[in-house]
């Protein structure tokens, strides 16, 4: 296995590890069925991204290498051409693998009498269902291309599917001609239920319906024969931004995004049945070599779509968990009064989001509020939180809104947010040059006697009511002094970057990146090692969605060896070697894959007893301690911090989903004796416990 100068695990490599977990899930047959599609699905979004991004990444570092213009400091070993072959190698793999687990899957459907058919299976019904389907539904979307009468290859559009057509004649193997199509998936749904008999169902893929339709696209040039195979390319997305003044951040961003368009081909996926003279064809009309990622696979791809395959097909409905109301909320008209008088912890997916869109509801009806300012990072697409934000601002609030615009493949979506709001009269700040603004939070001010008031929010997870029913994150609800105050500092920092840094070094209760973040985290870990060397109690806690930042890696080394207790739960990417002869203690990480996303970051240091307790937006990765706009928010009452400490246990002591992260990646999953715990279940039986309690108890709160 690749290795950092064996200090830490390659980060790349580390990454297919955590996207062999999910394929873990899919392979699953206790998972619902649904479900096992779903997790397929989202395999191949992952690796699609990865693709896009991190091997594209690695491609510019050897073309920058070779043109000399950088000397990549690097050892042979973990040099961008050996991770590429490691990558190329794995890939397969998992390639087979999820091969493996659809032909399962796919007999699993037949059990419940679902089945896909292709264009070859269909009755006369069907067929006559599906020609009537394509001239009313899909053909007006088909554009057929004739390769030979094109002097070059036309433009190929990422994350779509496209099928290499072969017209030949069957008196006549040398008549051949090649036609591309661009399966249309933007215009019509990729899953098309079949007329089927009682208590069947059969579904046809939208590429399929377009082969049935092959005799009537090409008729025209007088062939009998057609075959059509899948392919894909995927491309590089990165976004160059330069540092051109006389340029806006919006030309740049929209520059980029047509640029992205144009971006060289890193993967090439087909299905292996295609024909050779097309295939070579493609290759060499794509400029890729024997260097590239150049994959043949089965005759479905672009299995991102199956995240959405269809439920009504299935017998047995497995229903979510409906989001509970936290217990401090219960039977109160207006959020706002509670969280003046406590803070309140809210633990997404298991409950309620509204609260959020509540509070800023009654903040833009509220006549004594004067301000809101708020970050946005990925937004619904529908989203509740800025339909409040608009609200506010026609009710005469001041409302300012970070709007993130380099948040990837969101890019086009906040330009268009940033549009709508700049309309209402908001005021959109659009980030910051050469670094991100990914912290959560907003602060409203409210003057009441005279009196200037500030409350608001600090959150793990991005504002997004859709991805709040299936992202596991934490929302403190707060109007203390100092954490406002802290805020009020970023947001000034924020709309002033160039000339108002000290705000953020001013903050002293939030940890802050690019500032502090990563000084005080290491400080922490540095007393937990001074009391390990003193014999006294040490420990660490760590709950993150990827660990890869080598200096922070190097401390928590220093830790283990020390003889500090190290406890974490990192989903994602995992850089960290956990065993080595020189830990008197091994590290014990773990990695929780299942029905919602792990997604919320968590930090507990034992600190002799005073235990400090912070949720935080960041990462510790170099590009989120150094390069964007983070916070760490410590959690200062004491009933919330047993409660987030209670559910941290609950995560530790999962034996059903959680993986060991090992030096191998072996992702073996933890066998311990006893009661089966599945954290995701537990999590949710504990807060409806504690509901049920403060219900039974009248609601008692706990005041400041």
């Amino acid at each position: 296995m690749l290795s950092n100068k064996g200090k830490t695990i390659v980060r790349d490599i580390s990454w297919l590890s955590f996207n062999g977990r999910v394929l873990q899930e899919a392979n699953d047959p206790s998972v619902p069925l649904k479900e096992r599609i779903k997790f397929l699905g989202i395999f191949s979004n992952n690796m699609d991204e990865f693709f896009r991004v991190r091997v594209a990444t690695l491609k510019r570092m050897i073309e920058i290498d070779h043109k000399g213009k950088v000397k990549a400091k690097m050892h042979l070993e973990d040099s961008p051409e050996r991770i590429l072959q490691e990558i190329q190698m794995i890939v397969l793999q998992q390639q087979n693998e999820f091969n493996r687990i659809w032909n399962i899957i796919l007999e699993d459907l037949a059990k419940e009498n679902i089945h896909l058919l292709n264009e070859t299976q269909l009755n006369k019904e069907q067929q006559a269902f599906v020609l009537n389907y394509f001239e009313e539904e899909v053909r007006s979307a088909v554009i057929p291309l004739i390769l030979e009468s094109l002097p070059d290859l036309p433009y190929l559009r990422d994350k779509s599917i496209f099928l290499g057509v072969v017209m030949s004649k069957k008196n006549n193997a040398y008549d051949k001609k090649y036609a591309l199509i661009e399966v249309p998936t933007k215009n019509a749904s990729r899953f098309v239920l079949l007329p089927s008999k009682p208590g069947e169902y059969n579904i046809i893929l939208l590429e399929d319906i377009v082969r049935f339709a092959l005799p009537q696209i090409f008729s025209y040039f007088g062939y009998d024969s057609y075959s059509a195979h899948i392919f894909k390319v995927t491309k590089d997305a990165e976004i160059d931004i330069d540092n051109d003044i006389a340029t806006s951040l919006v030309q740049q961003i929209e520059k980029g995004l047509k640029a992205r368009r144009k971006g060289k081909p890193v993967r090439f996926v087909y299905d292996k049945e295609m024909d050779p003279g097309l295939l070579e064809y493609l290759v060499r009309r794509l400029n890729l070599t024997g260097r590239d990622n150049i994959i043949p696979g089965g005759r479905i791809h672009n299995f991102r779509h199956f995240m959405d395959f269809p439920s009504s097909v299935f017998q047995k409905k497995e229903e979510r968990h409906r989001p509970i109301v936290h217990p401090a909320l219960l039977g109160t008209p207006r959020v706002t009064d509670v969280v003046m008088e406590q803070d309140i912890l809210l633990h997404f997916p298991y409950q309620s989001f509204t609260p959020i869109i509540d509070l800023l509801r009654e903040a833009a009806m509220d006549p004594a509020v004067v301000q809101i300012k708020i970050t946005c990072y990925r937004l619904a697409p529908n989203s509740k939180i800025i339909n409040a934000l608009i609200a506010a601002v026609r009710n005469r609030k001041q409302v300012t809104v970070m709007m993130e615009v380099k948040a990837r493949f969101d890019e086009e979506a906040n330009l268009e947010w940033k549009e709508v709001l700049e309309e209402e009269g908001v005021k959109v700040l659009l980030g910051i040059p050469d670094m991100k603004v990914h912290a959560k939070c907003c602060i409203i001010k409210k003057r009441v006697n005279g009196r200037l008031l500030q409350y608001g929010f600090v959150s793990t997870g991005n504002l997004n009511e859709r991805t709040s029913r299936f992202y596991g994150d934490h929302c403190l609800l707060t109007a203390n002094r100092g954490i406002m105050a802290d805020v009020n500092r970023i947001f000034n920092y924020l709309e002033q970057p160039k000339l108002r840094i000290s705000q953020l070094r001013a903050c002293t209760n939030l940890l802050v990146c690019p500032t502090n973040l990563r000084r005080e985290v290491l400080k922490d870990i540095d007393r937990e090692i001074k009391l390990a060397k003193e014999k006294k109690k040490a420990g660490i806690i760590v709950k993150l969605n990827s660990l890869s930042d080598e200096i922070l890696i190097e401390k928590l080394y220093e830790a283990a060896r020390a003889g500090v207790e190290i406890q974490m739960i990192v989903r994602g990417i995992f850089c960290a070697y956990t065993e080595n002869k020189k830990f008197k203690k091994p590290v014990h990480a773990i990695s929780i894959i299942d029905e919602y996303l792990e997604h919320s970051r968590v930090i507990v240091f034992h600190n002799g007893g005073k235990e400090k307790v912070y949720i935080s937006s960041a990462d510790w990765m170099v590009r989120n301690l150094d390069h964007r706009v983070e916070l760490a928010c410590p959690i200062l009452d004491d009933n919330i911090r047993q409660e987030l400490k209670d559910v941290l246990q609950i995560q530790l002591h999962d034996n059903v989903k959680a993986r060991v992260l090992d030096n191998e990646l072996s992702n073996a999953y933890v066998h311990t004796p006893g009661k089966k715990i599945r954290s995701q279940i537990e999590i949710q039986h504990y807060l409806e416990n504690k509901t049920k309690v403060s219900i039974e108890t009248g609601g008692d709160r706990h005041r400041k």
